[in-house]
């Protein structure tokens, strides 16, 4: 079973110029969006509705899912960025301890959800040719494909990652999160970041500093993996029966889904930063996860639409 253990130790992106460089994890949300738009333009054509409303509920949709996920991590896992580095919450820098282009790093699923809920009512608040529930019950879809992709930069960067696994036969090794940059130049004696990280798989000499990587559970890639399966339901129920037409129902389905597989994957994380609930043994992904599932089957089952066009 060594097989299904392995190293991971990738190069993140591609230098650009000077401190700027592309990350595959902005690659990995870049590729959620044009195919979410894809998606919602195979279902506004399907449904016969104007194109023309596709590229502002695309803006909408982009800026509250960023807005939303990287307030919510600030909110949920890291507040002391207020105070000890608030530009960077908004900005693709950091500021404190010299100035770096980081990109956007620390988004919080959680805070993603709430944004787009509250992006689609503004969107609805100006286009009115669907009602709010006709609008969540299809965003759901792309937002569902996109999570996906978002999974796997998480996986490529290194972050989110797993508790040790122990005997279990899947287990990997993340050499970049073990080890800070610095702490890596410093131990290996190597100025070049990314060689000084190569060297610890590649040279035996550091073979100590490998040793002490614990392998650990790729919960990315469950998460990943996952959530295909959140995406095939949800389009099998939409173009496959009338649920589609049950106002809530594909919202709510979706939330009941996702947020149930991040309750269960949690058990295999380590805690994202400062863990601000923490209550009965869950964390607090978990506890932020409870709601979105109650909300979910609350319109699956419960919620009966006074007025369709509402």
């Amino acid at each position: 079973m060594q097989a299904l253990k392995f190293d991971w130790n990738p190069i993140t992106g591609i230098d650009i110029v000077g401190n700027f460089k592309l990350h595959f994890y902005s690659v990995m949300w870049i590729v959620a969006f044009i195919l979410g738009w894809y998606i919602m333009k195979r279902i506004f054509t399907k449904e016969k509705v104007s194109l023309d409303y596709l590229d502002p509920l695309f803006i909408y949709t982009v800026l509250a899912t960023m807005l939303g996920a990287r307030l919510g991590h600030v909110l949920f896992y890291q507040s002391e960025l207020i105070s000890e580095d608030f530009f960077s919450i908004f900005l693709p820098f950091k500021f404190k301890g010299g100035f770096e282009f980081t990109g956007f790093q620390g988004l919080a699923s959680h805070g993603a959800a709430i944004g787009i809920i509250i992006g689609m009512y503004l969107y609805r608040r100006k286009y009115t040719y669907k009602s709010i529930l006709w609008i969540l019950d299809r965003i759901v879809i792309p937002v569902s494909s996109g999570a996906i992709f978002i999974r796997i930069g998480n996986f490529i960067n290194s972050e989110i990652i797993g508790k040790a696994s122990g005997d279990f036969p899947l287990g990997v090794r993340f050499i970049q999160d073990q080890y800070y940059k610095s702490e890596i130049v410093q131990r290996t004696g190597i100025k070049d970041v990314q060689k000084a990280y190569n060297a610890v798989t590649e040279n035996s000499q550091y073979q100590n500093l490998l040793e002490a990587v614990p392998y650990r559970h790729p919960s990315q890639l469950y998460e990943s993996f996952c959530y295909i399966f959140v995406f095939l339901i949800l389009w099998y129920f939409y173009s496959k029966t009338t649920k589609k037409d049950q106002p809530g129902f594909l919202f709510g389905l979706f939330l009941v889904l996702l947020w149930s597989i991040r309750f269960f994957i949690e058990f295999t994380k380590e805690p994202q930063g400062d863990e601000y609930i923490n209550w009965f043994n869950l964390n607090t992904g978990q506890w932020l996860s409870i709601p979105f599932v109650l909300i979910g089957l609350y319109f699956m089952f419960v919620y009966k639409p006074k007025n369709a066009n509402k």
